[in-house]
């Protein structure tokens, strides 16, 4: 994929997403107050896997998350994967 991926988020909806030729992809979390986001799902159609989107999408939201001073509790199984990878990649760090 050659083209800039343009993540965009949704505040009212509680998602981050990408749309390209009109399909979309997108990682929906709640707000569970006390600086608490749940993500729960990430979801991207049979026509955009394989390119890397769940994990851009994944990346994106536990910035945000973190640029805002939140917790995440990683409720989506890929995104719960997507967190314990990269501790491993921290602590492999010197």
């Amino acid at each position: 994929m050659n083209q800039d991926i343009n993540i965009q988020h949704d505040p009212d909806d509680k998602q981050f997403f990408i749309t390209i030729d009109g399909t979309r992809a997108y990682l929906a979390y709640m707000d569970l107050g006390k600086k608490t986001l749940d993500i729960y799902r990430t979801f991207v159609p049979n026509a955009l896997r394989g390119k890397g989107l769940a994990a851009k999408l994944t990346e994106h939201a536990l910035q945000f998350a973190h640029d805002k001073g939140y917790e995440v509790i990683p409720s989506c199984s890929y995104v719960e994967r997507y967190m314990q990878r990269q501790k491993k990649l921290r602590t492999r760090q010197p």
